[in-house]
């Protein structure tokens, strides 16, 4: 149970108090009601008396009796009636609540921390109402008034009379059978008689004479002269006199009979003696009348009080309520009179009541004495004597059936126990104990139940109150008295007492247990305030145990919320679900938690806290619910309906938070710009970025370092500091520390992300974005005023809605919400504002696609919709780099709502036409890319940048000025061709181009490509179509590849310098041609020109191309070489054949002779061989563009490849130029083009495609390809742990590379006929020609010697030998070509290998000799015939 303001003996003790009744003339009762009192109401707080009395008991010793409380009533001739009790309980428990302010106590049992409060004061006060509206009773004696006092004002013309009559009509009221109620004590009822004297208005001389003369008559013991009024009123006046009489009136208890007498009094006829306090009195025969009537009771004797009546009585007993705090009573008293009725009540308590409460016990106990035999109970050996006044025997059943025998008022038993009530009163427990104790012996003997139980409750309060506790509580006593009130008697009053009694007992011996389960034992359905409260002192004793139980606390807490529902009391039920549910919540008992919330719903909504109410349906809706979807509806029904009362309190104030449908809101999306236009037939806009596609960390990385190329080309080299990568699509993953950036008059794009987490759908409407603006002119300093979203603000920002969206259940959906920026300035998306409403029928609806209704708005809300917000707060990301940020939790800024507003830009938008998806690699087709202004702005430095700069080309600037031919025109071909002269077949058609015509090696990146606008420059509203070559990737599978268009305004902006517009080609290439080349030294030195420089060059083609594809055959159609040293001459191919075809899988051998041409450092030499009809001139657009770039991607990544330490390459650089020299001769800078047309049949069409490959051939004799081989992944080998060490570059060359510094060449006759009978050796003239392929002095060494004697050697070689030197020293200039004559000597016929001479070559500087690798690469065989 609750702790309570007084221990239990003080409350057991005020609960039974002597009783005494108070009768009062009209003129005194006058007197009183000067202080707006009654005469019982004026002395209340006196009477508790503030020292010890002492009295004897019968064996005449000292009995001290402390803190003695009487209690003085107006005489109330009619028992209450109980439903009126129960309307006076139910309006004291209302009125009672927990403070304002309270600090509840904090309980910690477990994991939980309940704020519980710690009293219960509605408890009390129901309690203490309880006990003494209890109706007084035959069985028992302690609710019978032991006293009387007459009270007559001493201004009365015959006071002495007056007394007469009180006393007369007191005596008729106690001994005359028309009146049943009140019970009196013992038939010689104390009389006291009091004078009232009015000090302010009254003579005091014939208030004392009177006195005297009542002195005479009953004797100084019995009367007492009160003097009151001593002032007449203290309003106006600073003196402030304390209120004592509030605080008893405002417990609304029984005796506050005055309150209640607009029950009795109100009637047709004396509606005029109404005074203006609302309090009647009837005067009748110059006596108080008032009493005939109990102020509770219903039906009106004289059937005058209706229902409307009723009605009044009740609200004007709430008035008088309502006006005890606010009403001074006591005006007219002073602290002297307080004193005085103090003094009054002790002198009436010492020298009246307690000596006559003393000598009826005296009596009582003389008589049970007398009587008491030789049993050792008091009676039963005399019990036959009393027995005839009894009613006639009963069978024992029928006894039980009833509450038992009734006994006459002078029966023997009911004198012990009148004797034990009285001891009972003036606290003599022990002698109370033991009468109680023979009392109820005789009573069960008796099979008296009511009596016997009304015997067992007070042994029971008896044994627990003596002093020093000789006995241990009986707490069996109390638990059959509950049970025979309970089931025998019937008489559930009686039975609530007994529990209020041994609960609090119980609990001041924390036997919280036992104390919860006689309450709850007690609740049941006659009583739902009854239950309501037992249930809550249960639960407080749950909580209050040793080892608090938590849940059962709440569990009662709940049924006690619900009883005081049942009951009306709405607050008190509110706030025991709100105790309760802080064991609930959180906890996953989510059915239960739904429950709680809904109840405290409801009881706020009826009690119009709103607010709580809108909160409690709030977290049922957010809440995972496990509700069935009916369940559901209803809760947002419910929801909705207190929402839109609470909303309509506040009209004008700011909009509330909605808990539905919940937002993700990282997961919002901000975009900035128009939606992308959809592709129209052969127009294909740029894909730019949308919505619609799902964020790639790759790709966005790869874009951001497009952007930063091409902004550090702008800005020669460097990126400014104040760069921002432009990012048109802000999602939780991109970069948000910064504020975007968004362009006047271009929409922006929020994408929000609702979830419906109920299984019932929602409809929004009227869905649109919060925003505030602050507009800012950027140029100049000053900056405008914030504005908060209004109707007017239209012209700054102008926002669009949707007028219907519709989630269906337990539905993630996007919404779609644009903002339209008119002004410059600062822009910060607050978050959404719609009207949340359900839908008719909602659970059919579930099978629908939602997208149907939302086209056609059929939804059809059922008419309840509320306005609300909901905040898009979007956290940063966690910040992880310095020490403190990683040691504490810290966000960094997430800035996507808050973009900032720019000045006008230009806007660009790009289609390609004709565009393809397909392509075989290495095949060039021609497509155009249409560039529109679409904005008020003109654009310039249009560039574009890609990661593939090979696969496209805008032409170069030899393009523009010279058109195509006719004839390609005709044939849709997409090179510039010319028809050539059939004699010139097979050989070379030359022509020459620069690389920087061709935007190579301007020092620029090569992946930044200028477009050539015309004029340079993009008027608003203009557009330009310009051709675009297409090439292949060399690769086959699927290629995405990125373009990157970027511009600028003419105009210099302080926020935003260029915009971009993305574009992504995705390419699928099936594969075509396969060529692999080599390049070797023709062992003819001497060429047309008589230089001794000239190569072969093998191309070996294949195809690969599958027959899925359609391809019938290709045909090489010309073969280029461009290169700035070499050139190919003339094809050297055996077959006749004029065209090459191939057909899948077949491949072609070509062989050609390159040749040295004029050096030139600019200039590319370009030689076509054709092979077909049309020469293609290669150095123009498109096949040089795709050559030159294929040229520097080559160069890039062999350049990266092998890219020498930079420290290494300064100190070794003398050096290096020698090495240079040597690796030179073995180098060759020849590129190959190879162009083909390929016949495709599809839908039984024949096309021709065309296309290019191309071979880079750097080293003689190394094999180079048109595209890398794959390598083979080697074996796993096991994995070796070294230190890298710095491998210093080779300080010489190495000996392939000396080997090939010069070349020789033996030329003699092939057969050589010679007689030997004539002349027996045949002498051979053979020459040996040295070319010094490089540009340095060589140093030549000729070693004629055989290497080996060896017989092997000589079967090889046959014998022959040279004549003259045997060896040879000679110096060769650069290039230079020697001639060198020899002799050989045959002695036989034969075949004979002439290849012999070993050659040593070093430079001039170089001590180590080298040895050529000619003589190793072929036998130089001669014929010797014999003639």
């Amino acid at each position: 149970m609750a702790q309570c303001v007084q221990s239990v003996q003080e409350f057991i003790q005020d609960s039974f108090v002597p009783l005494v009744a108070a009768l009062c003339s009209e003129e005194a009762e006058r007197l009183t009601r000067r202080n707006n009192l009654s005469f019982a109401e004026l002395v209340r707080p006196f009477c508790r008396l503030t020292s010890e009395v002492h009295m004897r008991d019968p064996n005449n010793q000292l009995h001290i009796i402390k803190n003695l409380k009487i209690a003085v009533n107006n005489i109330v001739t009619h028992p209450p009636q109980p439903g009126a009790i129960r309307k006076l309980l139910n309006d004291v428990v209302s009125v009672s609540q927990p403070a304002e302010g309270l600090v509840a106590n904090v309980i910690t049992a477990g994991d939980y921390d309940l704020n519980i409060s710690a009293t219960t004061p509605w408890f009390e006060s129901y309690r203490e109402c309880f006990l003494q509206s209890m109706p007084a009773s035959d069985h028992e004696f302690l609710n019978h008034y032991v006293a009387c006092m007459l009270v007559v004002s001493s201004s009365e013309p015959e006071p002495v009379e007056q007394f007469l009559k009180l006393s007369q009509e007191q005596h008729r009221i106690q001994h005359s059978s028309e009146y049943s109620y009140p019970k009196w004590f013992i038939p010689n009822t104390l009389k006291y008689y009091v004078l009232l004297h009015d000090v302010s208005t009254g003579e005091e001389q014939r208030a004392d004479s009177i006195y005297e003369e009542m002195k005479q008559r009953y004797g100084t013991q019995g009367c007492y002269l009160l003097k009151i009024n001593s002032r007449v009123s203290n309003r106006g006046t600073d003196e402030q006199i304390p209120d004592p009489w509030s605080q008893y009136l405002q417990k609304n208890s029984i005796q506050n009979q005055d309150c209640y007498e607009d029950y009795t009094a109100v009637s047709s006829k004396n509606t005029d003696h109404l005074i203006s306090d609302g309090l009647d009195s009837e005067i009748k025969d110059g006596l108080s009348n008032n009493f005939k009537t109990h102020p509770l009771q219903l039906d009106h004797p004289s059937g005058s009080l209706d229902s409307a009546d009723y009605t009044k009585a009740a609200a004007s007993l709430q008035d008088s309520k309502k006006s005890n705090s606010g009403t001074p009573h006591g005006a007219c008293l002073t602290l002297t009179d307080h004193d005085r009725i103090r003094q009054f009540i002790q002198e009436f308590t010492f020298r009246g009541l307690l000596p006559h409460i003393e000598k009826t016990i005296r009596q009582l106990n003389d008589q049970l004495i007398s009587r008491k035999g030789l049993s050792r109970s008091l009676f039963s050996a005399t019990k036959k004597w009393f027995s005839g006044s009894k009613v006639p025997e009963k069978s024992i059943n029928e006894l039980k059936n009833t509450s038992g025998l009734l006994y006459p008022p002078e029966a023997p038993e009911l004198q012990i126990r009148k004797m034990a009530d009285l001891c009972f009163l003036v606290q003599h427990y022990e002698l109370a104990y033991s009468c109680y104790h023979t009392a109820k012996k005789d009573f069960l003997n008796d099979q008296a139940m009511l009596y016997a139980a009304g015997a067992l409750e007070m042994a029971a309060v008896s044994a627990f109150l003596q002093p020093g506790a000789p006995r241990p509580y009986p707490a069996h006593y109390m638990e059959t008295a509950i049970q025979t009130y309970r089931d025998i008697c019937k008489n559930m009053v009686l039975a609530e007492r007994c529990v209020l009694l041994s609960a609090e007992i119980l609990k001041s011996q924390s036997k919280y247990s036992e104390a919860a389960a006689l309450l709850i034992r007690l609740t049941s359905e006659d009583s739902d305030l009854r239950s309501a409260l037992l249930l809550e002192q249960a639960a407080h004793c749950f909580i209050n145990m040793k080892s608090p139980m938590v849940r059962k606390f709440a569990f009662h807490m709940i049924l006690a919320g619900h009883r005081f529902s049942k009951a009306g009391q709405k607050k008190h039920a509110l706030r025991c679900y709100c105790q309760a549910m802080q064991v609930y919540k959180g906890k996953g008992w989510s059915l239960a938690e739904d429950h709680i919330n809904f109840t405290i719903g409801r009881q706020s909504f009826t009690l119009r806290q709103l607010d709580n109410a809108v909160s409690a349906f709030r977290h049922i809706l957010i809440n995972d619910s496990k509700q069935p979807p009916a369940q559901q509806g209803a809760f947002l029904r419910e929801y909705l309906y207190v929402y839109k009362n609470a909303t309509q309190l506040s009209p004008d104030g700011p909009l509330p938070q909605l808990p539905l449908p919940y937002i993700n809101s990282s997961a919002t999306r901000v975009f900035f710009g128009h939606d992308r236009r959809p592709a129209e037939g052969e127009k294909q806009a740029a894909t730019h970025v949308s919505l619609d596609q799902e964020y790639d960390s790759e790709s966005s990385q790869q874009w951001k370092e497009l952007e930063e190329q091409v902004v550090s080309v702008i800005n020669k080299g460097t990126i400014p500091p104040n760069f921002q990568p432009t990012q048109f699509c802000l999602n939780r993953y991109s970069d948000n520390s910064k504020f975007p950036l968004a362009v006047i008059e271009e929409p922006i794009t929020v994408e929000v992300s609702f979830r419906n987490p109920l299984k019932v759908p929602l409809l929004l409407t009227d869905l649109s974005l919060l925003w505030k603006f602050q507009p800012k002119d950027f140029n100049a300093k000053h900056d405008g005023e914030t504005k908060e979203q209004g109707m007017c603000d239209e012209d700054m920002v102008g926002t669009e809605a949707i007028a219907e969206f519709l989630i269906n259940s337990e539905e993630t959906k996007v919404a779609r919400l644009k903002l339209f920026p008119h002004q410059t300035g600062e822009l910060h998306i607050l978050g959404v504002v719609y009207n949340l409403g359900t839908v008719q029928g909602a659970v059919t609806l579930d099978g629908i696609d939602p997208s149907i209704g939302l086209q056609s708005g059929k939804f059809v809300s059922n008419g309840l919709s509320v306005r609300g917000r909901q905040d898009l707060e979007i956290q940063g990301p966690r910040l992880n780099n310095t020490k403190e940020e990683k040691t504490s939790i810290k966000y960094g800024p997430d800035r996507r709502l808050d973009p900032i507003i720019t000045e006008e830009m230009p806007l660009l938008e790009v289609f390609f036409i004709n565009f393809p998806t397909g392509l075989l690699c290495g095949e060039i087709r021609k497509a155009y890319v249409e560039f529109v202004n679409v904005s008020k702005c003109p654009l310039t430095s249009l560039k574009v940048v890609s990661k593939h700069p090979e696969f496209f080309t805008f032409g170069g600037n030899t393009a523009v000025l010279t058109p195509l031919s006719p004839s390609a025109s005709e044939n849709c071909s997409a090179y510039k061709t010319v028809v050539t002269d059939p004699t010139s077949v097979r050989t070379a058609l030359l022509s020459s181009a620069s690389s920087a015509d061709f935007g190579i090696g301007t020092g620029g990146s090569p992946e930044v490509i200028q477009v050539p606008l015309p004029d340079a420059v993009l008027l608003p509203g203009a557009s330009v179509q310009l051709p675009m070559w297409l090439r292949g990737p060399d690769e086959e599978g699927v290629h995405e590849i990125n373009f990157l268009f970027y511009y600028e305004s003419i105009k210099r902006h302080s926020k935003m310098c260029h915009r971009v517009l993305r574009h992504t080609a995705v390419i699928c290439t099936s594969r075509s041609l396969h060529i692999r080349a080599t390049v070797c030294r023709s062992n003819a030195l001497g060429d047309e020109g008589g230089r001794g420089d000239n190569m072969l060059v093998f191309v070996d083609v294949e195809n690969t191309n599958t027959s899925e594809t359609g391809v019938k055959e290709f045909h090489i159609v010309q073969v280029s070489s461009n290169s700035k040293h070499w050139k190919l001459q003339k094809s050297v191919n055996i077959s006749g054949d004029k065209d090459t075809k191939l057909a899948s899988r077949e491949r072609a051998k070509l062989c050609f002779k390159a040749v040295r041409c004029k050096n030139s450092e600019e200039n590319y030499t370009f030689a076509d061989i054709v092979f077909g009809n049309e020469q293609i001139i290669s150095s123009a657009s498109p096949c040089a563009d795709f050559f030159f770039q294929s040229l520097s991607s080559e160069f890039k990544r062999t350049h990266v490849q092998s890219h020498p330490h930079a420290s290494q390459r300064a100190a070794k650089q003398s050096f290096d130029e020698t090495v240079r020299l040597i690796q030179r001769c073995s180098e060759v800078d020849l590129n190959i083009v190879v162009l083909w047309k390929a016949y495709v049949v599809e839908d039984n069409k024949q096309l021709i495609l065309e296309g290019q490959h191309h071979v880079a051939l750097n080293t003689v004799g190394k094999e180079a390809f048109s595209f890398p081989q794959k390598q083979e992944l080697p074996e796993t080998v096991l994995l070796k742990f070294f230190r890298p060490e710095n491998t210093p570059v080779p300080a010489r060359p190495t000996p392939e590379q000396l080997s090939s510094l010069i070349k020789t060449s033996l030329h003699y006759p092939e057969s050589f006929s010679h007689s030997f009978h004539q002349k027996s050796l045949c002498l051979v003239p053979v020459t040996l020609l040295l070319s010094n392929c490089s540009q340095a002095v060589v140093d030549v060494l000729i070693d004629l010697r055989h290497k080996t004697t060896s017989s092997e050697a000589l079967e090889i070689h046959g014998s022959f030998t040279w004549l003259g030197q045997t060896q040879y020293k000679l110096q060769l200039k650069g290039q230079e070509v020697y001639s060198l004559q020899l002799k050989a000597c045959f002695v036989h016929t034969g075949v004979y290998n002439l290849g012999t001479p070993r050659v040593f070559a070093k430079l001039v500087d170089q001590v180590t000799l080298f040895e050529t690798s000619q003589q190793n690469s072929m036998p130089a065989l001669i014929i010797i015939n014999n003639i």
